[in-house]
């Protein structure tokens, strides 16, 4: 099929749309980062650690505590949180307390709630 038998089956988009569109999209890299992000919160434990950081700084023992999740996942999950630069730790003696890089994070989750 040629290229002008595929145009003429468009109902609404003119090439010039076509083209605006396609210049308008994410490179391959971009699109794999947007999907890496959002992906964070495709996780329930995920989103309740970033709730929990959304109302202070905690450190993995307390998260540990207030969601009633071990240790271990919760540091697993943070990890994967820090490696997409939404979370990160600052060193208090020797215990790590998490914190949220970017308040947008519980501004996109507030509004994905009250959007329901």
């Amino acid at each position: 099929m040629e290229r002008d038998e595929k145009m003429e089956k468009f109902l609404l988009l003119t090439e010039r749309n076509r083209r605006e569109i396609l210049s308008a999209l994410p490179q391959e890299r971009e699109i794999s980062k947007l999907a890496d992000y959002f992906q964070n919160f495709s996780d329930q434990t995920r989103i309740k650690i970033l709730t929990c950081l959304s109302m202070m700084n905690m450190c993995v023992n307390d998260i540990s505590t207030v969601l009633g999740i071990n240790q271990t996942t919760i540091s697993h999950q943070l990890k994967q949180l820090k490696d997409q630069n939404l979370v990160a730790y600052k060193r208090e003696g020797k215990i790590l307390v998490y914190y949220l890089l970017d308040n947008s994070v519980n501004d996109m989750m507030m509004y994905a709630i009250n959007s329901f």
